[in-house]
């Protein structure tokens, strides 16, 4: 009888041992943590083991890579271009403000502190864009997940045949659903995964797109993010951080910005009960019904506590982050406070990137660290405007292991 005890015993251990073994590997069905390749230093951190990532031949919308980044914060001033070419993306409209197409090469002049330069690259609007469509999907989201997932997709829908979209949406975590692809298929299904979280790492999403995945791409780039501003959770990014990296990739950048002051307000000064919790249809380890932390203490509303990515000021810093990253890129700012303004922005955008030259060349003097280089960009056409980004400066240069 004891031995069949023992046996039975014995049994028990290793159905619990699969058990559990079992539950850890749908857990590693998240998405994973990687460490990023930046110019500053890494930081030691600790990295799970690597799962499938999605490559630009084999796209991958099952394994959703989620990416944690390490940085160090940069000077405020520091607007740098580190790289010894210079790109400048170039709108030409006439004086009805309407896209002047089909220019070359020969049509342009570039200056750099008024010295003519020679254009060493030059691209005309014929020439495909990827895209890095970045899709803010924190709980606070003034829409649902169904009409952001409508939207972007009719967005992609607009794009030309060759052009590249890459797929990522962020709460707290940073996940990348798919690599640049011109596969509408794919591109659906990376669209139709994401889903709405908790927390908002704003900064660290688009430091992963412009250090990890947009730096490596050669040809016209472009990021069109959808979000309110407001970053609550990032660690190791910070606005200024992407501020310098964005003209640093000299990509242009769309943001498509919706408000959630209000209904964040409302949401931070209503009672939090605590008896019986009402379990979230969206799976996550985080109790509270937020998508901010809360403050410690008291069981009633948050009262006049102010929780982080609540107050005004963040607000105010928010509608200035948008504007300077589509200021200082050449791109354009979009206010959606309802569906149709939604489509109707992503459409706007859709066309716009259709509407860029993209003019490189080599400076003839040699650069200094810290200068700031005035650009010109005149175009042989008569009543023609010109946009165009006026200015960079000079970054340090690393020191290359030998």
């Amino acid at each position: 009888m004891k031995n069949y005890i023992a046996i039975f015993s014995l049994a028990f251990v290793c159905f619990g041992s699969t058990f559990n073994f079992a539950q850890s590997r749908r857990v590693t069905t998240e998405p994973i943590n990687t460490q990023k390749t930046n110019k500053r230093p890494p930081q030691t951190a600790a990295t799970p083991a690597p799962q499938p990532i999605a490559t630009e031949d084999e796209p991958n919308t099952t394994n959703i890579e989620r990416v944690e980044t390490n940085l160090e914060p940069v000077e405020e001033d520091a607007i740098k271009i580190d790289t010894e070419i210079v790109s400048v993306p170039v709108k030409v409209l006439d004086r009805k403000g309407r896209f002047i197409g089909g220019l070359a090469k020969e049509d342009f002049q570039v200056f750099e502190d008024g010295v003519p330069q020679e254009i060493a690259y030059f691209s005309n609007e014929r020439q495909p864009f990827t895209v890095a469509l970045v899709l803010d999907m924190s709980y606070s989201a003034k829409f649902k997940a169904p009409e952001i997932q409508q939207a972007a997709l009719a967005f992609i829908s607009q794009l030309r045949e060759n052009d590249r979209v890459m797929v990522v949406s962020f709460d707290e975590q940073v996940y990348v659903h798919t690599a640049p692809t011109s596969d509408r298929q794919v591109l659906q299904r990376a669209v139709k995964a994401t889903k709405i979280g908790f927390g908002t790492s704003l900064y660290e999403a688009i430091d992963l797109v412009i250090n990890e995945k947009l730096k490596k791409v050669t040809g016209r780039k472009a990021i069109v993010l959808f979000s309110d501003g407001v970053d609550t959770t990032s660690r190791r990014a910070h606005d200024l951080n992407n501020l310098s990296d964005a003209l640093e990739l000299d990509a242009l950048v769309y943001p498509i910005q919706y408000d959630t002051f209000s209904a964040v307000q409302e949401m931070k000064n209503k009672p939090i009960i605590t008896q019986q919790p009402i379990p979230s249809p969206i799976p996550s380890q985080n109790k509270s019904p937020f998508p901010f932390p809360l403050p410690s203490g008291g069981t009633g509303g948050v009262g006049t506590m102010d929780a982080k990515g609540t107050t005004p000021e963040e607000y105010r810093k928010a509608d200035e982050y948008l504007n300077e990253m589509a200021n200082r890129t050449g791109g354009r700012l979009y206010q959606a406070d309802s569906t149709a303004n939604l489509a109707l922005a992503f459409s706007n955008i859709a066309a716009e990137l259709r509407e860029y030259y993209s003019l490189s060349y080599y400076p003839k003097e040699e650069a200094k660290t810290g200068k700031k280089h005035k650009i010109k960009v005149r175009v042989n056409e008569n009543g023609a405007v010109v946009r165009a980004r006026d200015s960079y400066v000079v970054g340090k240069k690393e020191k290359k292991d030998k």
